[in-house]
């Protein structure tokens, strides 16, 4: 079997992208979250939170227009987007496309959401159109999807089910099994899969890695959630492995400094007020 990346804080820093010093709004990435339902607003929220931490510029959050409110009331950080419905359908996908103030850089879209499968489809046909990279996630991962992904190098982000349901394969409990399942089913679909649980797996096919979970703690609700945000940020500026293995990394740094705190009563927004000093000591300012 191929050898796997083993992460250091060395190669972190390497990785994390940098900031010129010259940059302005929008240089350091556009962000697009798109999710939520009736029931779950907590959702995009976080990974928006969580996709501006990152160091993402700009972060515009699609939600639908019943909990736009709850959504608009966490930070004024977040600019919320009403969707007429609170199902993604085609014609909210399509006015979606057409209310971005301009173009993004990267998506992460699913968290939360109900949906129909031709919507989703539409959706992520319509941003591969405008260059946006883009990031699956929860109510996203379906197997209807993986034809309109594939080749592209698009992240998913399954837990065992997800991954089950997405790939009709399940994904092993043992560690050389994991690896062997998501390298191959990367390869094959030409995506960068990350695999989440007690050990998480990151593939593109070509280079693996795997992270061991920081915490138990971080089984919590909503921790998905904030990896899939700061992967859509960082990959709003760099390519999809390096921002996926980048991710799952500090989202596991911040969950040992919730932890630090406290303790197995963590909750997801423990781990966002958490990236700042998590990602600090990786940042980096050129000419």
């Amino acid at each position: 079997m191929p050898s796997t990346i083993t992460i250091t804080p060395k190669l972190a820093r390497q990785l994390v992208p940098p900031r010129s010093l010259l940059s302005r709004k929008g240089d350091n990435g556009t962000v697009l979250v798109a999710g939520g339902s009736k029931f779950y607003h907590g959702a995009p929220v976080l990974a928006s939170m969580a996709a501006l931490r990152s160091g993402a510029d700009l972060v515009y959050t699609a939600v639908p227009r019943s909990i736009i409110t709850a959504v608009r009331s966490f930070s004024p950080a977040i600019i919320a987007l009403p969707l007429p419905d609170d199902k993604l359908t085609v014609g909210s996908a399509n006015r979606l496309v057409a209310m971005l103030p301009k173009r993004v850089d990267s998506a992460a879209v699913g968290m939360g959401m109900s949906l129909e499968p031709e919507a989703i489809i539409a959706l992520v046909k319509k941003l591969k159109e405008a260059r946006t990279k883009i990031l699956l996630d929860a109510s996203a991962l379906i197997p209807q999807m993986l034809g309109e992904i594939s080749g592209t190098g698009s992240i998913v982000t399954p837990h065992a089910g997800e991954y089950r349901r997405l790939f009709g394969n399940d994904p092993g409990t043992a560690k050389e099994e994991m690896v062997s399942n998501v390298r191959k089913l990367a390869k094959e679909h030409g995506i960068t899969i990350v695999l989440k649980g007690w050990l998480n797996v990151i593939s593109d096919g070509d280079q693996t890695a795997t992270i061991k979970r920081s915490t138990p703690a971080m089984t919590v609700g909503g921790t998905g959630d904030v990896l899939s945000g700061l992967a859509a940020g960082l990959l709003s500026r760099t390519k999809p492995f390096d921002a996926a293995l980048v991710a799952v990394y500090l989202n596991g740094l911040a969950g040992n400094l919730a932890f630090k705190r406290a303790g197995l009563h963590i909750i997801a927004t423990d781990l966002v007020d958490s990236l700042p000093a998590a990602m600090k000591p990786f940042d980096r300012i050129v000419k």
